[in-house]
């Protein structure tokens, strides 16, 4: 594919015209080159949930140059028109912590997204389920995966409607252990699971 103009030199990974909302194109991230926007994003008391809040512009560039070595645990960036708009950041769940809370299947792929803020019109209907539209597309045309699962804490009842209203089926509340490595620390979470198969997808 072409190289998106807001990253020259780096290939997308999937482009995706979405009526009425614009056309999406995921970059692998750079954890270097894309750290001033993540970082901004990441690190705010909105993205509270996210688990960097608080976090030095260093200490979340390390946690993505570490994640950018693992063949498990992948970022991207989501460009709209040109613009950066959300992190996506997809893992194999048997290689994750959620894989001690469901029984992971065949053709699993966990997905995090986290929207860019809001600029100063406010409210952006339609902005979720766009970027969705593209991540979903990419998950199951592209990579040929069969169900996807998200796991947004239980008290984000925002992200839990949003991907409901996206097609997702709910599914358990889980507490995800603590994980202390020498690369990263995710205390205890107590999450919401939700899940798309393929074949729903394509329904709706």
């Amino acid at each position: 594919m072409a190289a998106e103009p807001h990253a020259p030199d780096r290939e997308t990974v999937h482009e995706q015209p979405v009526d009425g909302f614009g056309t999406v194109r995921i970059l692998p991230l750079d954890p270097r080159a894309d750290l001033d926007v993540v970082h901004g994003w990441v690190s705010g008391e909105r993205a509270s949930f996210w688990g960097m809040n608080g976090m030095t512009r260093q200490q979340v560039g390390e946690i993505y140059a570490h994640m950018d070595t693992l063949d498990t645990h992948h970022a991207f960036l989501l460009v709209k028109d040109g613009e950066p708009a959300a992190l996506l950041q997809t893992y194999e769940p048997e290689a994750d912590r959620v894989s001690e809370c469901y029984p992971v299947e065949p053709g699993d792929l966990g997905v995090h997204l986290l929207l860019a803020p809001a600029g100063p019109g406010g409210a952006r209907p339609g902005w979720t389920s766009g970027l969705l539209t593209a991540v979903v597309a990419y998950v199951f045309t592209v990579l040929g995966r069969r169900r996807i699962v998200v796991d947004p804490d239980e008290r984000n009842t925002k992200a839990t409607a949003r991907f409901l209203r996206q097609g997702f089926v709910p599914g358990p509340a889980v507490v995800l252990p603590e994980i202390d490595l020498p690369d990263v620390y995710l205390p205890e979470k107590r999450a919401r699971l939700a899940f798309l198969d393929r074949e729903r997808a394509v329904g709706n």
